[in-house]
């Protein structure tokens, strides 16, 4: 008996969507345009500042076009019958096979409704509590950020994109990344500072790359917006900021193309940050103690 199977146009755009929900997960916030500075100092202490925009994907249109991934609009539509169990001329079908069609159909849609309840809970669990979809939700996560320590900017500017002011100081004698969100279970780093035990200190910026800016997932996502008649697609963030290192201790190792720079503060290392650079920023420094 002939079931109601979906469209290969309707199947490839559930799938290439559930995979657009992955890259959601995996990079969740990303940077747009930004200046970035870390002031390290041999003696231990340290200064970081962010200034510029955070783009929280999960509030943005890319979510949306996620979300239109489990059919919710769609209408039955009874499919053809065959002659001879589907190996003879096309038919109408009778009422007996109409109507297990769309009892199938049903299902399926049952199924798909409960999926995309269980999708919805998971994202309010990593929004620590906030729920996504609500139209509040961008101005509950800025109070939450307000109240961290550092934050002195935190301003929603619509479609999930944040201004955002960042400053905190301290002495590295802990690992220090940022960003971190109360009751967020766990954000994507832009930038992370790791003391090694033998008194040296990496820097690495995971962030400020391509590849946590959803490049590889750039065709991906344009593919899922073609298949559901979307010419354009979803939008990414536009990645393009600087990140500059300030130090006076020894700088062992490190990706920029210059080098150490002569300043003021020491030494310096910058990098230009955009969808055309080839890695993250890294470097490796020696304290004095």
């Amino acid at each position: 008996m002939p079931t109601a199977l979906p469209s290969p146009r309707r199947a490839g755009a559930v799938a290439l969507l559930l995979g657009l929900a992955m890259a959601l997960a995996a990079c969740m916030l990303s940077p747009g345009k930004f200046v970035s500075e870390l002031d390290l100092r041999k003696a231990g202490t340290f200064r970081f500042s962010y200034s510029g925009e955070i783009h929280v994907l999960a509030l943005s249109k890319l979510a949306e076009s996620m979300g239109r991934g489990g059919g919710a609009g769609e209408t039955f539509t009874a499919r053809p019958c065959f002659e001879n169990d589907g190996g003879g001329a096309e038919r109408k079908c009778n009422a007996d096979e109409v109507a297990a069609q769309k009892t199938e159909w049903e299902e399926r849609r049952r199924q798909s409704a409960q999926s995309r309840v269980r999708d919805a809970e998971s994202m309010k669990a990593m929004f620590g509590g906030i729920d996504p979809s609500s139209p509040r939700a961008a101005e509950e996560l800025a109070a939450r950020l307000r109240r961290q320590a550092g934050w002195r900017r935190v301003t929603h500017r619509g479609d999930g994109l944040f201004d955002v002011e960042f400053v905190i100081e301290g002495r590295i004698d802990h690992d220090f990344e940022f960003p971190t969100i109360e009751r967020f279970p766990s954000a994507n780093p832009f930038v992370q500072v790791i003391r090694r035990s033998d008194g040296t200190v990496r820097v690495d910026a995971p962030g400020f790359a391509p590849m946590a800016m959803g490049e590889p997932y750039r065709g991906f996502m344009q593919a899922a917006a073609l298949s559901e008649g979307n010419q354009r697609g979803p939008r990414l963030p536009e990645l393009d900021g600087t990140f500059t290192v300030t130090t006076d201790a020894d700088v062992l190792a490190n990706n920029t193309d210059e080098g150490p720079q002569a300043s003021p503060a020491g030494k310096r290392l910058e990098w230009k940050v955009s969808s055309r650079s080839a890695a993250a920023p890294t470097a490796l420094l020696r304290l004095s103690n």
